[in-house]
């Protein structure tokens, strides 16, 4: 099929392509908005190809759904990660309450637990470009957000950190 008559075919049926995004994403709009349009592009590069076995609506319409299982799968493990590092920051140091028993400075300690408390997506905007090396730009394509929206995240993150820190008296050993 070439891509002209692909394109057609998917232009027609993006309201039913649409419909079945929703249902596969447990009717939550904007996702079934993002997997529609990584089904499509998938398509449109070559990534998922029709070999004419099935009608095309059944194949699209397979794409659809695996497309919305690794978004899926995505989220979860992404939510995994999160979860899993907030229970690592709100961990008790050890029964005697030192730092030097787990082998971190207290710095570092107060810094992941002061990260832990902050909202998601500041808290996701730091650890990107901090622990991770990140661009801001890099940083937003991982959040899937705009640029402009990662800065914000960023800039509020840093300067909601400094207030944790600060109250905890942590930022003079931080300079």
């Amino acid at each position: 099929m070439e891509l002209s008559e692909l394109q057609a075919e998917m232009e027609r049926l993006h309201p039913a392509c649409y419909g079945w995004a929703l249902s596969c994403c447990s009717r939550q709009r904007e996702e079934a908005e993002d997997v529609l349009q990584t089904a499509y592009l998938k398509i449109l590069q070559g990534k998922a190809r029709y070999d004419g076995r099935s009608a095309f609506k059944t194949w699209l319409f397979a794409v659809i759904r695996r497309t919305a299982a690794d978004a899926r799968r995505t989220h979860f493990l992404r939510r995994l990660r999160i979860m899993r590092y907030e229970e690592e920051a709100r961990a008790p140091l050890d029964e005697g309450g030192s730092a030097a028993a787990t082998g971190q400075p207290a710095v570092e300690i107060s810094c992941r637990q002061a990260l832990a408390v902050l909202p998601r997506r500041q808290r996701e905007a730091l650890q990107l470009v901090f622990y991770h090396d990140l661009t801001l730009r890099e940083a937003a394509g991982v959040m899937g957000v705009g640029l402009g929206s990662a800065r914000t995240h960023y800039e509020r993150g840093k300067k909601a950190l400094r207030k944790r820190l600060a109250r905890q008296d942590v930022t003079h050993e931080l300079e």
